[in-house]
């Protein structure tokens, strides 16, 4: 029995310690749980406060940012309309400089056109003159040319009526020889004929006895030079 009751107490112990720990961790699990809602809470709470602070930071930055803008838009403005008003006055200051000075400035034009006018002529007249250089130069290089094709037909006529003179020179020579021989020729017939006649004559008397003796009968026949 006494076991018995030991043996109770022991498990009644044993329970109630169980019972006390799953308690204990009960406990610390929802601390734990409580511990982790609290940080994301906090976490949630400065990522909220984070992006309220950007929000303001971008509003104040665009806000910044548009002044910033604005500022350049009006001072772009304002300088647009100072340049507009600059170059009015501008404008208005020529205008009336103009109108002032309008006959000096007519003049002032009147003697530049003029000047102008005097500088074209003058590079006209110097194109003009440096065109008829060229012409002169080119003219003269033909001249040049065809007198020298002249000289130069000249020299062959020449050359070819020296060898023609030559030619007709030798011609006439040859001719000139060619006369003597047939001078000599004839003469040499002639005088054969005339020793042939008188043979023939000898003859003749010898043969009609009117010689007293007949005479030895000689032929002779002189040589061609």
């Amino acid at each position: 029995m006494g076991r018995s009751r030991s043996r109770s107490s022991s498990r009644s112990k044993h329970t109630k310690s169980s019972k006390h720990n799953k308690k204990n961790r009960s406990r610390s699990r929802s601390r734990s749980r409580e511990k982790e809602r609290a940080r994301k809470r906090s976490k949630s709470r400065e990522s909220k406060r984070n992006r309220r602070r950007e929000s303001r930071s971008r509003s104040r930055s665009n806000t910044r940012q548009r002044k910033i803008r604005q500022q350049e838009i009006e001072e772009k403005l304002i300088e647009e309309e100072t340049a507009r008003r600059v170059e009015e006055l501008v404008a208005k200051r020529v205008e009336e400089e103009l109108e002032k000075r309008k006959d000096e400035i007519e003049r002032e034009v009147l003697r530049r056109v003029e000047e102008a006018k005097r500088i074209m002529e003058k590079q006209l007249l110097e194109e003009l003159e440096r065109q008829r250089q060229a012409e002169l130069a080119a003219q003269k290089a033909r001249e040049e040319e065809e007198r020298a094709k002249r000289e130069e037909l000249e020299r062959i006529l020449e050359e070819n009526n020296r060898k023609i003179a030559e030619a007709q020179a030798k011609l006439a020579e040859e001719q000139l020889k060619i006369v003597e021989e047939q001078r000599k020729i004839h003469e040499e017939r002639m005088k054969l004929e005339q020793e042939r006649q008188r043979q023939q004559k000898e003859e003749q008397k010898i043969i009609l006895g009117k010689g007293k003796s007949r005479p030895k009968l000689s032929f002779s026949l002189k040589s061609q030079d």
